[in-house]
């Protein structure tokens, strides 16, 4: 069996000869720390490559710059729209570490109005390298197309996690128009692709704004699935799958993600950084969704090989019984700069295990 053909079968819930194996590859830029991590990976697990088209901007952004600290400076984005402009604010490193928001362009229910008031962008662009991105990968995994950020998690970037939550509750009429605004742009972006034949593998990500404790399932079902719902209905029509990322505590949203139509999930955590066990997700996925996880990226850095071991030959007993539906896969990216041999027996680790399992 390729590479490619047991993703396939992940993605399309048919049964394997033995558990996918993949990691993000969102490394640090410029570390060849990784370099012999980054070869095992493409030599030994089922790749994935990302690709998202580059539509024409949406509304022009203008941006400066100024000073903040010795550490970060200030980068100030405004977008003038019909009724009045609105300004985010982000601090960017200066020595190599990740940004912070500072403040975010919706926060209050004028700015959602002003934000409303734009035009809707359009959503043609050139798919033609995305079929070279599925050329190149060829049988050793699978060309992704991300739709990026859910109708609802656009929404919440727009806001800030504390403003959206206050909007849901004061004005959640507000929330409704911002998320549907979003849904059907990205169901005209959606129709657009499959009617171009890209796919059949998508993509969407920010759900993990309405987990709890952010929100409760209430929540969940009324911004999340309502909205995304739809948009994987569509994929589905056009034969195409699914795959949603959402950190966090999901017991009590899973039943959402089976609601919208999700067809693989990543990353399922259990506790402390989540509060779902690999039995407790397959009981609940078993035949209708495939679960990518749920090893923590932490312990990549912090564990041992034979740990690592254990815990991958636990996380296959509890969720591949079936011999379908699992995806052995770490939380996140590697992601610490300058520790790429750190982490390189912990993957081998899990990487082997999987492999050789019988």
């Amino acid at each position: 069996m390729t590479r490619r053909e047991r993703l396939r079968r992940c993605y399309f819930h048919e049964e394997l000869d033995r558990p996918g194996i993949y990691s993000r590859a969102g490394f640090p830029s410029d570390d060849p720390t990784y370099d012999k991590l980054k070869a095992y990976l493409d030599e030994r697990t089922e790749l994935k490559r990302s690709w998202a088209p580059k539509y024409p901007p949406a509304w022009p952004i203008e941006t400066q710059n100024e000073p903040y600290s010795d550490e970060f400076q200030r980068i100030i984005h405004r977008v003038r729209t019909p009724q009045g402009d609105l300004t985010a604010t982000r601090l960017a490193s200066l020595k190599g570490q990740p940004g912070l928001h500072e403040t975010f362009f919706i926060k209050s229910r004028e700015d959602a109005e002003r934000y409303l008031s734009l035009p809707i962008p359009e959503h043609t662009a050139d798919v033609a390298p995305f079929f070279e991105v599925d050329r190149q990968i060829g049988e050793r995994g699978i060309a992704e197309m991300s739709l990026g950020f859910n109708p609802a998690g656009f929404v919440a970037e727009l806001c800030g996690s504390e403003t959206f939550a206050i909007l849901s509750i004061t004005d959640r009429d507000i929330v409704h128009a911002l998320c549907e605004r979003q849904m059907n742009l990205m169901l005209a972006r959606a129709k657009f692709l499959v009617a171009n034949r890209v796919g059949p593998y998508f993509a969407m990500l920010g759900e993990e704004y309405l987990v709890p404790p952010l929100a409760g399932p209430t929540d969940f079902h009324d911004f999340n699935v309502r909205y995304d719902k739809p948009i994987i209905d569509l994929v589905h029509e056009a034969g195409g799958r699914v795959h949603v990322h959402s950190h966090g505590a999901i017991r009590k949203v899973f039943q959402g993600f089976l609601d919208m139509g999700v067809d693989v999930l990543h990353p399922f955590e259990p506790p402390p950084m989540g509060d779902i066990t690999a039995p407790e997700a397959k009981a609940l996925a078993r035949g209708r969704l495939c679960l990518e996880g749920n090893i923590q990226i932490a312990a990549m850095y912090e564990s041992t090989p034979a740990k690592i071991r254990d815990e991958t030959t636990a996380l296959i007993r509890a969720a591949f019984d079936d011999r379908k539906g699992l995806i052995v896969c770490p939380t996140a990216s590697p992601y610490i700069r300058g520790q790429g041999e750190v982490c390189f027996p912990q993957y081998k680790a899990m990487i082997d295990t999987v492999l050789e399992w019988a």
